[in-house]
């Protein structure tokens, strides 16, 4: 069985998203306490719990203390053998949609089947990498490991009623993960970006997020194409912006941050501004995001995963220790060098 303490580290919902994955797709037993145990609120909050359950019927597995509040579960997963196609989870709450994502997409593509998810609930929130950030960063770079995965945004949703939905479609590997070497940014070649708003284009938000964020990226140098998006399915008002920056050496990098009632048009757009340059600027060659979600998918790979991260953070930090801890998988630091030695996963006979 495996035993973790969810106070090591950064003490995050990370550390239940990774290890449930992880031992779903080893097929081993998981006891893990104090459940982010470093958090305001401690314990499984709602999109934690949903994750939880998603990957326990995923597997076909059970689970004990799977509530809200709860800081210790038992898991036991089942065969792994993913029976049905198509999945559907309501986080009920503006929890985010994208970390579910994230946590099922490794059963998923490990899966002999091709798989439709549809999840509903939060697209745009703090402290989550956006819907756009998975589906136009995250994943293409996912794709050249050999994941084949697509995501579709059917409606967006924000805080705080969520009810938004994405679908996330996927197919079977045709062997083990690749690993991926980013290990230096190159020359930009492309910046470009989306900026959504619901029910606000009389305010004309999206407009205004879009031209303040070109104006700030010119002013250093990029120019930016960034499309308008003015939505009126969402349940509620909202907004959001995404920008995103391609170089000749195949890197991705972007930024993106979600409105909410006092922040203006301007300071979203100032903020997303920041956060790319940031990133660029320190001669990265993947965003503050991807410096921890590509970690387990490296861990998991054939080879060695190399890229420069921005900067060391917590979740970086306890990433690192959760691949080595669970699979064996060893990792390096060399000032912001991450590397990654793969287990070369496949749960199938050749």
């Amino acid at each position: 069985m495996i035993e973790l303490d969810g106070a090591t580290k950064s003490g995050s919902g990370t550390i239940l998203r990774y290890a449930v994955s992880l031992a779903s797709l080893l097929g081993e037993k998981l006891h893990l306490v104090n459940i982010r145990a470093k958090r305001d609120k401690p314990g499984l909050r709602p999109q934690h719990l949903t994750a939880l359950l998603a990957c326990c019927e995923m597997s076909g597995g059970r689970v004990e203390g799977a509530q809200v509040g709860s800081g210790e579960i038992f898991y036991y997963p089942g065969s792994s053998k993913i029976s049905r196609r198509d999945f559907s989870w309501n986080i009920g709450t503006a929890g985010s949609t994208t970390m579910l994502a994230f946590s099922i997409l490794p059963l998923a593509v490990f899966s002999r089947q091709l798989h439709s998810f549809t999840i509903c609930g939060g697209l745009f929130q703090d402290f989550a990498p956006s819907a756009y950030h998975l589906q136009h960063v995250l994943l293409p770079l996912l794709a050249r490991m050999g994941v084949k995965a697509e995501l579709r945004i059917l409606q967006p949703g924000y805080v705080p009623q969520g009810e938004g939905k994405i679908e996330l479609v996927t197919s079977p590997l045709d062997h083990p993960l690749c690993g991926l070497s980013l290990p230096t940014q190159g020359e930009i070649e492309r910046v470009w970006g989306i900026s959504l708003s619901s029910h606000l284009e009389e305010q004309k938000v999206s407009q205004r997020m879009a031209d303040t964020c070109r104006k700030l990226l010119q002013e250093s140098g990029l120019e930016a194409r960034i499309e308008i998006i003015n939505d009126t399915k969402a349940a509620q008002k909202g907004a959001a912006l995404f920008a995103v920056a391609s170089t000749r050496s195949g890197c991705l990098l972007g930024a993106d941050m979600a409105g909410k009632p006092g922040r203006r048009s301007e300071w979203i757009a100032a903020q997303v501004a920041h956060m790319l340059l940031e990133d660029l600027h320190s001669g990265a060659s993947v965003d503050r995001h991807l410096a921890d979600q590509l970690i387990l998918f490296a861990s998991l790979a054939r080879g060695t995963t190399e890229y420069l991260i921005p900067h060391m953070t917590p979740h970086v930090e306890t990433n690192l220790w959760l691949v080595n801890k669970i699979l064996g998988a060893k990792t390096s630091q060399d000032g912001r060098l991450i590397r990654i030695e793969g287990i070369s996963f496949w749960p199938y006979l050749q």
